[in-house]
Parts: C-alpha cells; sequence; structure tokens
C-alpha cells in the first residue's frame, strides 16, 4: 500500500517578510503575529512617505479589528475616530439633489421580494416617501444620531450597521504597536535589490541601502503605487481601467473642524470629479479627485480649497494614479497588498477593505514553505472576481449621473459599460431585479440605493410587487417608518454617543477635540 507523505516544507509556517509599512503593512503584520505562528518580518523606510489619505471605511473592518482582540473604546480614542453609518452622494444625480447609500438593510422585504421591489410598487400608487425614510441608518445619519443598535424579531427596524472615520497613520502606528507587542520585527531600510532563486524565480531575500540581507520563504509587498516586488521585479502585469474611471488626480489636505459633526462621509459632485468630506474628532479629511484632461492641478486645488469647512491645516498633497488592477496579486511567493496591488478611487471607502479582503483570504489559504500553485490560482480568482465587482459599482456611479452640461460627466453617460454592469443595469431596468453574485461586497439594498438615488427607472414592476395589497402595502410602509422615527428620536446625538463610549468623564473630563466639534 502506497502512502502520501507530506514533506515538512509544505506544512511548516513560513518565514514573511512585508515590504513596506503603512496601513497595509501594519494591518498583514498585525494579522500575521496574531493569528499565524509565522515568523513576520516588515521592512520600512522612515525616508519614504505613504499616501496616507484613506480614512473612511465600510462596516467590515469591525470584523478586523475584533479578529486582533481590539478594544473598540481604545481604537477610537487612539486613532481620533468617529462613527460612519454611509456615504452621501450630492450633486450626483442633478445640482442640489443628494441621496444616501446608507449601511445595513432598507425597510423589510415580504417573501421573495426585497424591500425596494415593494418601495417601487408603493411610489407607483403614491404612498411610499423616499427610500430613505425606511432607512435605520440613514435617518439616523441625517439627524445626526448615532446608537449601537441590533434589531430582533420584535422590532420593525433592522440592525443598525457602523463603520469608521479615522485618522490612517494613527491606525497604523496603533497596528505597529500590536504586531511588535505580539512578535513582529521591524527593520529600519530601504530596499536596495531583490535576490531571485535561479531555479524557481521565487524572491529568495531583499537587500538594504545599507547593506543588510533579509530572507524569508513569503513575501508581502507593501510598497504602495512603486509595486516594488510584484510589479518591478516580478513584472507582473497592470490591467487600466481608466477608460471607465478616467479620474488621475487626487488633491487632499486636512482642514480645522467646524459645521456638522456628521456621523457619515460626504461625496460632493464638481465640474470633473468629486470631493470627500470625513469629519474626525480632532480634523476633517478633505479631498478631490479629478480628470486631469478637465482640469488643471491648480484648478483642482483652489476648487478644493474653496469649499472646506474650515481653514486648512497643511499643505495639499497632490496624488497620480492609474485605476485598475495587477493581473495576479499573487506572483510565485509574493503577494502584494494595498496600492501595490492595484487602485480603486475611494468612492465607496473600499481601499481598506481590499487590504482587508485580501489578508483573510491569504490566511484561508496560509501557504507553507513551497505556496503549491493550485492555491495560489484560486487566490487571484477570488481577487479578480471582487475586485471587477467593486469596480462596476464604482462605474455604475457615474454612468447614472444626471449633471447634463459638463463635459466630464456627460462623457461619463455616453461611455461603453463592462458586460457584467451592462447585465445589472437592464435587469434593474426591465423589472427593478438585483442579483448578489457569489460573495460580491455590495448588497442587494446598497445597488438599489444608487440605482434609485441617481434616478435609473424601472419600466414595468416585478408581478408579485404589482399585486401587492395596497391596503396592506400602506400600512406595513407606516409601520416601518413609524418604528425608525420611534428609534431615532431615542438616540443620543452623534458627538454625545462618542463622547460616552470612549472618553468617559472620569478618566477624561475634558475631550477638547470632540467638545470643539460638537459646536
Amino acid at each position: 500500500m502506497s502512502v502520501n507523505r507530506t514533506s515538512s516544507s509544505e506544512t511548516e509556517p513560513p518565514a514573511i517578510v512585508i515590504v513596506g509599512g503603512g496601513t497595509a503593512g501594519w494591518m498583514a503584520a498585525a494579522a500575521l503575529a496574531r493569528l499565524t505562528p509565522c515568523a513576520v518580518t516588515l521592512v520600512e523606510s522612515e525616508a519614504i512617505g505613504t499616501v496616507g489619505v484613506g480614512e473612511a471605511t465600510i462596516p467590515q473592518i469591525r470584523l478586523f479589528n475584533q479578529a486582533l482582540g481590539i478594544d473598540e473604546a481604545e481604537f477610537l480614542r487612539e486613532t481620533k475616530a468617529t462613527f460612519k453609518l454611509g456615504i452621501e452622494f450630492a450633486g450626483w444625480s442633478h445640482a442640489g439633489a443628494s441621496y444616501m447609500h446608507a449601511f445595513g438593510e432598507i425597510g423589510a422585504g415580504a417573501g421573495l421580494l426585497p424591500f425596494h421591489q415593494l418601495w417601487l410598487r408603493g411610489r407607483e400608487l403614491g404612498e411610499a416617501k423616499d427610500l430613505a425614510t425606511y432607512s435605520l441608518n440613514e435617518r439616523a445619519a441625517r439627524a445626526l444620531k448615532m446608537q449601537m443598535w441590533r434589531g430582533d424579531a420584535g422590532h420593525s427596524a433592522p440592525d443598525m450597521p457602523w463603520a469608521y472615520h479615522f485618522d490612517a497613520s494613527l491606525y497604523a502606528a496603533y497596528l505597529r504597536r500590536l504586531a511588535e507587542a505580539r512578535g513582529a520585527a521591524r527593520i529600519e531600510g530601504k530596499v536596495a535589490s531583490v535576490e531571485r532563486d535561479g531555479a524557481s524565480g521565487d524572491i529568495a531575500a531583499v537587500a538594504l541601502e545599507e547593506g543588510r540581507r533579509i530572507a524569508g520563504d513569503f513575501f508581502i509587498d507593501c510598497s504602495g503605487f512603486r509595486s516594488l516586488l510584484l510589479g518591478q521585479e516580478l513584472a507582473t502585469p497592470f490591467e487600466d481601467w481608466s477608460h471607465w474611471l478616467p479620474c488621475d488626480r487626487a488633491v487632499a489636505v486636512p482642514c480645522a473642524t467646524k459645521g456638522e459633526f456628521t456621523p457619515y462621509t460626504r461625496s460632493t459632485a464638481h465640474s470633473a470629479g468629486w470631493q470627500w468630506r470625513i469629519p474626525l474628532q480632532h480634523r476633517i479629511g478633505n479631498g478631490l479627485v479629478y480628470c486631469s484632461d478637465y482640469l488643471s492641478d491648480d484648478e483642482a486645488e483652489a476648487q478644493l480649497l474653496a469649499n472646506l469647512d474650515g481653514a486648512p491645516q497643511a499643505t495639499p498633497n497632490r496624488l497620480r494614479f492609474t485605476t485598475g488592477m495587477r493581473t495576479q496579486q499573487w506572483s510565485h511567493n509574493c503577494l502584494a497588498l494595498g496600492l501595490a496591488a492595484g487602485f480603486m478611487e475611494p468612492l465607496e471607502s473600499t481601499s481598506i477593505h481590499l487590504i482587508q479582503s485580501s489578508i483573510a483570504r491569504f490566511l484561508n489559504m496560509l501557504p507553507g514553505r513551497q505556496p503549491a500553485p493550485a492555491m495560489r490560482a484560486e487566490f487571484n480568482r477570488q481577487a479578480e472576481f471582487e475586485w471587477i465587482r467593486i469596480r462596476d459599482f464604482l462605474i455604475l456611479h457615474y454612468w447614472a449621473n444626471g449633471r447634463v452640461g459638463e463635459a466630464f460627466w456627460d462623457r461619463r453617460r455616453e461611455m461603453a459599460l463592462p458586460d457584467t454592469l451592462t447585465a445589472k443595469i437592464e435587469q434593474f431596468k426591465a423589472s427593478g431585479f438585483i442579483h448578489r453574485e457569489h460573495e460580491e461586497l455590495f448588497t442587494i439594498p446598497g445597488w438599489a440605493q444608487v440605482l434609485i438615488g441617481q434616478e435609473v427607472t424601472p419600466q414595468s414592476l416585478h408581478p408579485l410587487a404589482a399585486s401587492t395589497d395596497p391596503a396592506a402595502l400602506e400600512r406595513m410602509l407606516g409601520e416601518i417608518e413609524a418604528g425608525i422615527g420611534r428609534l431615532v428620536d431615542a438616540m443620543p446625538s452623534h458627538v454625545e454617543f462618542l463622547r460616552a463610549y470612549c472618553m468617559p468623564r472620569a478618566t477624561n473630563p475634558s475631550p477638547t477635540p470632540v467638545s470643539e466639534t460638537a459646536r
């Protein structure tokens, strides 16, 4: 009888070298140090800056923090974080209009029908109010309220999921402390060259400028746009998506806290792109994403500075990028994370999520000292699916705009779309149908909020929705509206909740940053 034996090199945990710090590098180091027996070494240079403008997240970040054993109140204090219930899109359908992609469910479905189908029927009958009326997250966000609400069968409202706005550089520093406390080693230095194995082509080591050689079994590239290992050394091709998402510049600047302390991100459409507004405890993060074919760098900076809540607190930071992804995010014995793997503008706050998702996928497929080609191929298949579906969701915002008479926006409505997105749009136009395929990130309520918010209208109703009893539907809509209203009325304000949750009076009698924000 033959017995298949597994070599020790296939089962022993690899020694992992992470090249680059920042959010991506320290997220990887903290997760590996906490959740695996791998020896973890991170190489970074303080002389190399990080982009560090990603401050808004989606609710999945809470799962990552929980896996690391992070106390939420401590995290909020350490990163100057605030709560986030969704993203407002101002001026995307037309000037003066606004809708929100709020987290969580909307209303309550009935049998096979998701709620938006019933809402479409209610709108046809003249009984339904704005879709936002039936979203707990949006109504709480618009009222500047916050509460950790979890629904149950005895209430007419669903859960109220939340995410965060935080200072990305403080988050990286916080994760560094956690990672080092759990055994991850940090080495200061710049990578001068990469050593490859002559037979396999795998990376064997990186050599630093001062001469030190750092060997490992597996390498994680967190070197940002340079993509030092995956892009430069392994020559993994980059798939350019700028024909669909042509914005190629951003300018970012923090400003003094002023105005509403919103528990949501704001995205405001401008003449050739859009502006983000992200309120933190100690400042507001701002940036303008734009297309250089329609707006110069100087014009973009002037436009951003003219639309701040308070005085700018730094020199504006100008960034250049190309939207797209590496065709393989895992090649040989190297995985790229963050900007080294690709870039998608932060319109739906997916940048940090894509790092988190890749880390989780990698941990699920954690290789031994000799990665199996089959696992590498499956990782890349899943990553490609996730990136493409997020890409499509971003393209939808641009294609469905209603800003007539502005060249940039007019071109976006006229562009040819990916087949995957065309199918989604045509299905919704036919009868309001939305399908969430496999594990794609955005939910049916998410797609519905953007499609309806940007005035994409179905040509007909689903037959089951069309046959819904009008009186019963009116009663159901009224109960949902009233139930959400009672919950929101009872919630504390965002600033009050944040102060009580992470800045208790006994330990911090004068929480200055939040108090200033409340004025």
